[in-house]
């Protein structure tokens, strides 16, 4: 057996070996394999209620625009922020307590949890037409602190900051950077924050029946944990066992290599 045909077989064998450990199944990494030209009637976003620790904005307007500015100042807070125009002002809102009420001007404690901010306007609303504080005032209010946080297998784990209080899952993925090769696409974990404690939902995003499943839509301070999948762990495990392994083949070849040239 000469060493030429020792030093191809072992070179055959390591290019094997790491041909091996990089194979994947790519039918893992794709989504909503089971999905064929069709229509599909997609859930509506669930319309958010308010919870305690909630940051609201709340913007009053009338023709008055002197004694609106009463109930807007509270929105705003200043800072020692620099910028080039002076002080900054940050954006700071009505803080729902934790028994879900906050101190409005004039009115004083207003009962917000477990309203929508539409029930929640409308009341001011009314409550200010009533004692006659202001003429056709004009509620608006949003959420400042709707946000859903993705963590794990994903290019940028990250905490989503959404304007427009709706966002889906596969947005707030993507605004994540999408899954890695790695991640569980059939498993993707959901923890929902309620009332009576905690909600755990399993997502399947390798099937269609996440686009009509009433969490396609995300709510405030949801969390999104994609697990590792095995080839990862796999690949982990087996690339420390290997590493070694391809050094003593390096260099069990390069011995050989030399040996035949010794002896030549």
């Amino acid at each position: 057996m000469s060493c030429n045909w020792r030093v191809s077989h072992l070179c055959y064998l390591l290019f094997l070996i790491i041909f091996l450990t990089a194979c994947v199944n790519t039918r893992k990494t794709t989504y909503f394999n089971d999905l064929g030209d069709t229509h599909i009637d997609a859930p509506g976003a669930a319309v958010p209620l308010i919870h305690k620790n909630d940051l609201l904005s709340i913007s009053v307007s009338s023709t008055n625009a002197e004694a609106s500015k009463l109930f807007n100042d509270p929105n705003l807070l200043s800072t020692t922020t620099s910028t080039a125009n002076g002080t900054a002002q940050q954006m700071v809102g009505y803080l729902v307590t934790e028994d879900g009420r906050f101190k409005f001007p004039e009115l004083g404690f207003i009962k917000a949890e477990g309203l929508t901010v539409k029930q929640l306007g409308e009341y001011i609303t009314q409550k200010l037409k009533d004692k006659e504080l202001l003429v056709d005032p004009i509620v608006t209010i949003r959420f400042l602190n709707f946000r859903v946080t993705v963590l794990g297998e994903v290019a940028h784990p990250t905490v989503v900051t959404v304007p427009n209080e709706r966002i889906s899952v596969l947005e707030a993925i993507g605004l994540a950077g999408d899954l890695t090769i790695y991640g569980k696409r059939d498993n993707v974990l959901l923890i929902r924050e309620e009332n009576s404690g905690k909600l755990i939902k399993r997502i399947n995003l390798n099937s269609k029946d996440i686009l009509s499943s009433p969490y396609f839509y995300l709510q405030s301070n949801d969390v999104l944990y994609v697990e590792a999948n095995r080839n990862k762990v796999a690949s982990v495990s087996n690339g420390r066992q290997l590493i070694p392994i391809i050094f003593s083949a390096l260099s069990l070849v390069t011995t050989i290599v030399w040996l035949s040239f010794y002896k030549n």
